[in-house]
């Protein structure tokens, strides 16, 4: 669980309400179904109108990162790596052959099935690269689902606002109307605002991050992968993938 995640999360609602009651306000008037209803259903669906479904429903699933975020241990990745140096040197390339068929990540299974095979150095760093390009490329496209939202929120909250200002203009004659169509005024355009900038953009931006870590993951297995087929010494590819540290 990334602390940090829901401490933000809290510590945002926590100085919204707590400013609130401090004015003087009631709580219960930061509630109001209708611009909840505007400004969320307005912005998921503004989002799924400009989004692949394949990009969207990748989006949806990568949120649990947020608060659970892929494993990055790059010490232990740089000792995995040194571990299958050692091997290589001691057995030959085949030694690899059971570790790579148990290796639980993908992308190092892969590289690790290109080395064995005995492709070429260029050719697995080329297929690898490759991997690296495409696989970041999907992370980044998820973010940028939530960095629309963020964008959309906002106005479709300036909409509902509108739309309660319409409804007070056609009810001025009744004044017991008045006050929820100013409610839901207010209130749409602050879902809207509050959604965007404490949640939505805070999303993509902490989706973004990880793919970096991700990605700067998967340059350091390449490197090491690449090391290995070119036959250099286990203490050598330790120093130089030690820099991917700072």
């Amino acid at each position: 669980m990334d602390a940090l995640s829901v401490t933000g999360i809290l510590l945002a609602l926590a100085a919204i309400l707590l400013g609130q009651s401090l004015e003087g306000g009631h709580l219960g008037s930061l509630v109001n179904g209708p611009a909840a209803l505007i400004v969320m259903g307005g912005t998921f669906g503004a989002s799924m109108l400009q989004t692949p479904l394949a990009t969207f429903s990748r989006a949806m699933r990568s949120v649990v990162w947020v608060f659970r975020p892929p494993a990055f241990k790059p010490e232990k990745t740089i000792d995995q790596i040194v571990g299958w140096s050692t091997i290589s040197r001691r057995e030959g390339l085949l030694g690899l052959e059971s570790i790579g068929e148990s290796e639980p990540d993908p992308f190092a299974r892969k590289g690790l099935r290109l080395l064995v095979d005995g492709s070429e150095p260029e050719l697995i760093r080329s297929i690898l690269e490759t991997e690296i390009d495409a696989r970041e490329h999907r992370d980044l496209q998820a973010a940028k689902v939530f960095e629309g939202m963020g964008g959309y929120a906002p106005t479709i909250g300036i909409l509902g606002a509108v739309m309660g200002l319409i409804h007070v203009m056609e009810n001025l004659s009744d004044p017991g109307k008045l006050g929820s169509g100013i409610a839901v005024a207010f209130v749409a355009t602050i879902y809207g605002v509050a959604l965007a900038n404490l949640l939505l953009l805070p999303v993509a931006n902490k989706l973004k991050s990880i793919s970096h870590s991700r990605t700067r993951e998967r340059e350091m297995i390449t490197e090491g992968i690449v090391s290995i087929a070119q036959g250099e010494n286990p203490h050598n590819i330790e120093t130089r993938l030690q820099s991917y540290l700072h």
